[in-house]
């Protein structure tokens, strides 16, 4: 056949290759769920190279559900700690960010715009007692 690659050796990894040629068992690809029954000695994966299956039996992927169950089971009252944390953590953070943000003013206000200029202090009178000054001089 053509296209078929035979796998030598490596029989303890149980981890086989689109278009390898296998033998019979149950073969399951983990990226899409699909399972492949191979029942001829000496059977075709579907699929390319770059498509993975792993041998197991069904027996063993019976045993393998529930104990992954368990685990996520027993893992997830620290999961929902550990995002109770990021959450409160964020919160005090952003709330000292916020309260450094509003301390600190840089008298910038984007809404305004003085397109002739900044208004002296003190208005037209400071202007005129400044030109009186300046002429007595």
């Amino acid at each position: 056949m053509e296209g078929v690659r035979k796998r030598k050796g490596a029989k303890m990894l149980r981890k086989y290759k689109g278009g390898e040629e296998v033998g019979r068992g149950t073969y399951w690809n983990f990226a899409n769920g699909h399972r492949v029954n191979v029942a001829d000695p000496a059977g075709v994966l579907p699929g390319d190279f770059g498509t993975t299956y792993r041998k197991f039996s069904p027996v063993g992927i019976l045993v393998l559900g529930p104990t992954l169950g368990l685990v996520y089971a027993t893992f997830l009252p620290f999961i929902g700690i550990a995002m109770l944390l990021k959450l409160i953590a964020e919160k005090l953070i952003s709330g000292v960010l916020e309260m450094a943000g509003s301390s600190v003013s840089f008298r910038w206000r984007p809404r305004e715009a003085y397109l002739s200029g900044k208004k002296k202090a003190g208005g037209p009178k400071k202007e005129k007692q400044d030109e009186e000054a300046a002429r007595k001089e």
